[in-house]
């Protein structure tokens, strides 16, 4: 099956998992993806384990399927020139080096449109163009605001348990190269796509940025609690916890009238969403002594046949059986000579005539060196 993105040339500089994850959505749209790695020991990830798949850390295995990997030394003249020779037929260039890096090789935005004027050139870094302090997950969450509306309270200051301000960051790489690329389809020009951690992180708190710069409010850690609607957030049971996630005024309704109190929907309180707000503490109380009646599990089925947003607390395998009880198939096998059926996260995009295809596992380190 043709990919949509079948043809497209991606010399790939990204290390670790912002440019990695932003490259392999493409490869699996059927972009050719030519992973640049460092000799002997290769892209960082590599050796970030446990946990491991057999020899192969799971970190790694996870932003670099469909990809090639050519092992080049760019301190090395020979090597360098491979490198660029790569980007002169590529439509793509991806890296994530320090600022500045990238033109001392040779390899700069400037440099590469010398040899191949209509590249699309997308540089992700931690702090923009003109700043090179290196860009790590936690630092970026830290001073971008995400660690200090995370946690229980204020005091308690948490990170999100996975590498978030990657993930979104490769995600708006994807996106300018994309766009990029429909510019250059339509004009023939190629330009150069710029994404930074901290500009990702703080466009991706969206209604929490918005307070700020909108009211004046400095948002703060409220736990599970959300601070614009109620009730949101984790309630116990008979058994084990229940989110509940009502949106609007139907849904509460819905849920008071199945917890066996419908007159709650009238109480001028809770009437609307802004005096559910208002009354949250009293409402969460009222809520918790009519769920400590049943079980998560009975509250769960009861609640999702009235249309009420909620679900347990699941751990990672969790998600995934819930995923594919709904029919969702998170995961899909690649076959690998070497190391047989490898599992992988699906491509969460779907397409009705040109779907993600996995073609191959991520691969050894140099397996497609001088082809």
């Amino acid at each position: 099956m043709t990919g949509a993105l079948d043809g497209l040339v991606i010399a790939d500089f990204g290390r670790v998992l912002a440019g990695p994850y932003a490259t392999m959505l493409l490869a699996d749209f059927g972009a050719e993806v030519i992973k640049v790695e460092r000799p002997e020991t290769g892209d960082d990830t590599r050796r970030w384990g446990p946990p491991w798949a057999g020899t192969e850390s799971t970190y790694f295995l996870s932003v670099n399927r469909n990809k090639k990997s050519v092992a080049l030394d760019l301190a090395d003249p020979a090597d360098l020139a491979a490198a660029r020779e790569l980007v002169a037929r590529a439509d793509v260039v991806v890296e994530n080096f320090l600022p500045g890096t990238m033109e001392r090789l040779g390899l700069g935005y400037d440099q590469v449109t010398a040899i191949n004027p209509d590249i699309v050139y997308c540089s992700v870094t931690g702090f923009g163009r003109d700043n090179t302090m290196p860009g790590y997950d936690l630092l970026i969450q830290a001073v971008g605001g995400l660690m200090s509306i995370t946690g229980p309270d204020p005091a308690t200051p948490t990170k999100v348990g996975v590498a978030v301000v990657d993930v979104i960051t490769g995600l708006h790489a994807a996106l300018g190269i994309l766009t990029a690329l429909r510019h250059r389809d339509r004009t023939g020009e190629g330009q150069r796509v710029e994404v930074n951690l901290l500009s990702s992180l703080l466009s991706a708190l969206t209604n929490q940025t918005s307070g700020y710069i909108g009211a004046g409010v400095v948002p703060q850690a409220m736990g599970n609690r959300h601070p614009s609607i109620a009730p949101y957030e984790v309630f116990a049971t008979a058994d084990k916890p229940l989110v509940l996630a009502v949106g609007n005024d139907r849904q509460f309704a819905a849920l008071v009238k199945v917890l066996g109190a419908a007159e709650m929907a009238a109480d001028e309180r809770f009437a609307g969403n802004t005096a559910r707000v208002a009354h949250r503490d009293e409402l969460c109380a009222m809520l918790e002594d009519l769920l400590a009646a049943d079980g998560a599990d009975a509250w769960y089925t009861a609640l999702t046949a009235a249309r009420v947003p909620c679900g347990p607390l699941n751990d990672i395998a969790g998600a995934i059986a819930y995923a594919q009880n709904l029919g969702l198939s998170p995961v899909v096998g690649i076959d690998d000579p070497d190391s047989g059926t490898v599992a992988q996260i699906a491509n969460p995009i779907r397409l009705s005539a040109t779907p993600a295809a996995y073609r191959t596992t991520p691969p050894r380190l140099g397996a497609d060196s001088g082809n």
